[in-house]
């Protein structure tokens, strides 16, 4: 590529000296690179007067095409610095949080940034950035992916919701050991409903359990009345606040894990990127001042 490219602007200029002052070398390096390309043709391409060249015929068949390649190659890496300052983002992330709180407030990044496709892959598996195109993710754990830069989104905790219908009616849900009476509701984290009620200090036996595989049909399931949940704080706020959702007891216990955005260090360098992690960050810190969506 370096003989190739001293090769063309040595015959753009007619000028060894030109070429190494644009190429930032020196004149020996030119010549000792294009002498190295004509080794490997078997064939002169500059004909070497005192103080001027010229091109030779097979100098000058080649130049048009080698030029037009660098033009092509020019193009196409401007087109990718502009594909990294717009066009399409692809971010994956867990489906819970992408349903119940990301894409609630996309609309206020599309509105700041209307030349950024974004592009949601719902998917709760590590991504291969090496082999998959996706730009950055939004995981669930204690910040520790090998390889890849993490920051802290959101920290959250753990606390009993339900449909404000279930605090009224025969069996109203007003102590902890009324929860015998109600359907449990949980995702595959269903550990953290020994944990909360150890801390609650009751030892009950729900009248039965629903699982899904994910935490907003969970939640889901709580709005329409199915049974109690335990609500991770930020995946339930919007919920709360809409009064869909109501907490019928004051004990909240602090998640182990919390939200994190985690890509590899490059790309965070790239324009779009930027803007969406900029973006993330001042939403994050607004929801966790409890201001709107």
């Amino acid at each position: 590529m370096n003989a190739l490219r001293s090769f063309e602007a040595a015959a753009r200029h007619l000028s060894f000296t030109q070429a190494a002052d644009e190429l930032n070398v020196t004149q020996a390096a030119v010549s000792h690179q294009v002498k190295a390309l004509e080794d490997w043709f078997g064939r002169p391409l500059f004909v070497r007067r005192n103080r001027t060249i010229e091109l030779t015929e097979a100098g000058q068949a080649y130049l048009p095409d080698l030029r037009d390649a660098f033009d092509t190659m020019n193009e196409a890496t401007a087109r990718l610095l502009r594909r990294d300052e717009s066009g399409i983002l692809v971010i994956s992330v867990l489906a819970s949080f992408a349903a119940t709180w990301l894409v609630p407030r996309l609309g206020s990044f599309a509105d700041a940034q209307p030349d950024i496709d974004v592009r949601i892959s719902a998917n709760d598996a590590n991504v291969d950035f090496e082999r998959e195109e996706v730009d950055l993710g939004i995981r669930y754990g204690r910040g520790e992916w090998p390889g890849l830069v993490s920051e802290r989104i959101l920290t959250e905790s753990i606390s009993v919701v339900c449909s404000p219908n279930l605090l009224q009616g025969a069996n109203p849900l007003k102590e902890p050991s009324d929860l015998a009476r109600y359907t449990m509701l949980h995702d595959s984290m269903r550990e953290d409903w020994r944990m909360w009620l150890e801390a609650a200090n009751v030892q009950v036996q729900p009248r039965r359990s629903l699982g899904f595989s994910h935490s907003s049909m969970v939640l889901q399931a709580a709005v329409e009345g199915l049974g109690v949940a335990l609500g991770r704080s930020v995946l339930v706020a919007d919920h709360l606040a809409a009064g869909r959702l109501v907490k019928p007891f004051e004990l909240s216990l602090e998640a182990e894990f919390a939200y994190f955005l985690v890509c590899p260090e490059r790309n965070l360098e790239r324009p779009k990127v930027k803007a969406f992690r900029d973006w993330l960050m001042l939403e994050a810190d607004r929801a966790a001042m409890g201001g709107p969506t």
